[in-house]
Formats: C-alpha cells, sequence, structure tokens
C-alpha cells in the first residue's frame, strides 16, 4: 500500500505553487531549501511524476501539481477547521451548510435569523462539490438546484425544498413587455438561473426578439436591469426578500420552472428540516 502524504509535503505543495519559488517556499516553512528540494523529489518519485517545472525564472506547476495543489488546498482547509469543528460538535450547536453563489446572499441572512441558537459555518461552491463533501461527511447540508440533473454520491439524499420559477424584474421606469410572437424585440434582457439551464434560456430570448445578456448571478442580473432601467429574467426567489418600492414582478413570457433541493445523508440536521416549510414561504417557493 502505498504510503499517505504528509502534512508537510501538501504545505510544501502549497507554498511552492502559491510563491512560484522553492527557495521562496522554504524560507516561508522555516526549512532550508536543499531539505526543500529533497522532499519535493520524494514527493514526485511517489506520484511518479513531475510537479513543478523548475528553472531560473522559478517553478511552475504541471497540470499534476496544479491538481496536487487543489486538493491540498481542500485536506488542509479541513485540517484547519477540526478543532473548532469537534468543539462545536460537542456543544451541539453548529451545522456546515454550502449553497452557491447566488443563492448565498439570499439563503444564509434568512437561515441566520431563523436559527439564532446555531453556529452556521457557510459554504459558497458549485453544487457537485458541495455533495462531495456531505458525502465526505466535512458538510452537513447544501442547498442546490441540479440534484435532479446529477448522479448523487453515494450516502447522500435529495429532499425538494420548493419550486421556483422565472419571472421578469421590472424597475421602476422600465417598459413593460410588448405584445405578439416576439414582445421582447431588440431589447437587451439580462438574464440569470440557478440550474444548468442557461443556453435553453438564452435561446428562448432569442426566439421572443430579445438581445440576452447573461449575469453571473442573481444579484449582477438584477444589478444591470436597475442600473440600465431593463427588464431582467430572474428567478422569483432572487428578489424574494429584497423587492425595492415602484418594483414589480411579472409572469415570463415563457414557462420555465426550476427545484430548489437540500441535500443531506440519509440522517439530516433536525432544525434545517424543521425550518423547511417557513425556508419555503420566505423564498416565495412553490
Amino acid at each position: 500500500m502505498a504510503s499517505l502524504p504528509a502534512v508537510e509535503d501538501l504545505r510544501l505543495v502549497q507554498a511552492i505553487a502559491r510563491t512560484g519559488s522553492v527557495g521562496t517556499a522554504a524560507r516561508e516553512l522555516r526549512i532550508s531549501q536543499p531539505s526543500a528540494s529533497q522532499r519535493l523529489a520524494r514527493l514526485e518519485r511517489m506520484c511518479g511524476t513531475r510537479l513543478f517545472e523548475r528553472d531560473t525564472r522559478g517553478a511552475r506547476p504541471t497540470p499534476a501539481g496544479a491538481e496536487l495543489g487543489r486538493r491540498a488546498d481542500h485536506i488542509l482547509g479541513h485540517l484547519e477547521e477540526v478543532y473548532d469543528a469537534t468543539r462545536a460538535a460537542a456543544a451541539g450547536h453548529r451545522l456546515v451548510i454550502g449553497t452557491f453563489a447566488s443563492m448565498a446572499p439570499i439563503l444564509f441572512p434568512v437561515l441566520d435569523a431563523a436559527l439564532p441558537d446555531l453556529e452556521i459555518q457557510q459554504q459558497v461552491d458549485h453544487g457537485h462539490f458541495l455533495v462531495e463533501r456531505i458525502a465526505e461527511g466535512t458538510t452537513d447540508a447544501a442547498f442546490i438546484a441540479i440534484a435532479d440533473q446529477m448522479t448523487l454520491p453515494r450516502g447522500t439524499v435529495a429532499r425538494r425544498v420548493g419550486r421556483d420559477e422565472l419571472v421578469l424584474f421590472v424597475p421602476p421606469g422600465a417598459a413593460p413587455p410588448g405584445r405578439g410572437r416576439q414582445p421582447l424585440k431588440d431589447r437587451p434582457i439580462p438574464f440569470s438561473t440557478y440550474d444548468r439551464g442557461a443556453e435553453d434560456i438564452h435561446a428562448r430570448l432569442v426566439a421572443l426578439g430579445a438581445v440576452p445578456r447573461r449575469g453571473v448571478t442573481l444579484g449582477t442580473t438584477v444589478g444591470m436591469a436597475r442600473r440600465r432601467t431593463q427588464l431582467a429574467l430572474v428567478p422569483r426567489s432572487a428578489l424574494a426578500t429584497e423587492l425595492r418600492p415602484g418594483e414589480r414582478l411579472v409572469p415570463a413570457p415563457f414557462r420555465y420552472r426550476l427545484t430548489l433541493s437540500l441535500v443531506t445523508t440519509p440522517t439530516p440536521p433536525k432544525p434545517l428540516i424543521r425550518h423547511l416549510p417557513n425556508l419555503r414561504t420566505t423564498l416565495n417557493l412553490l
């Protein structure tokens, strides 16, 4: 059986990738440069491949080195949380909850207010990464929108929080959609979704005459519409808690449903499960 990488080896890879130099990494870790070079050479032998291309300009990670660097960040990040997580678990007052970037500013303030007796450690990442952390036991729950579009890993289950739908956001001064087969003809329409349907939505907007402009997050999309007094196509939940005076939501010119799911182990956190009905109402989910 191959030996496992030592924490010191992972810290070395992390430091070289960050600084671009074996010598600088050695000084940062307070070891000699020959020791760092020997440790790196041993690690490369164990991996069976070069991890860094080294020359007079420094050290640049190979694809294998970049992958090991990402895994080192992941592993060391969890190790740094071990003692705090253990103490919090002993007290029974901590949950690690993740969601995707667009949902984070909507979801976490709601959970923070609804579960004041719990310390919620917030995580933001892509849905498939969050689900992997649940399977490995480092995350308690994740709110994602792609559970029905992926194969969940063993040891995880998904339950539907609620259905969301795309709506048109109308800021003050923006003209409503027109009539006919192309009610959005020649109109720039920022849009965003939190599932994997962006290409489908883009095509539907084009068919309605619109000039689609994709926002990287829900908040970005709403901000684009507000600044340029334009309609925007977003999930209803995006404005669930922050619709400003004079702003309104109207039905989208086509029907598009999304599903927000909660992914956990087969034994989910009870406080979170108890709060799901209130969460569904607060986010205007169906």
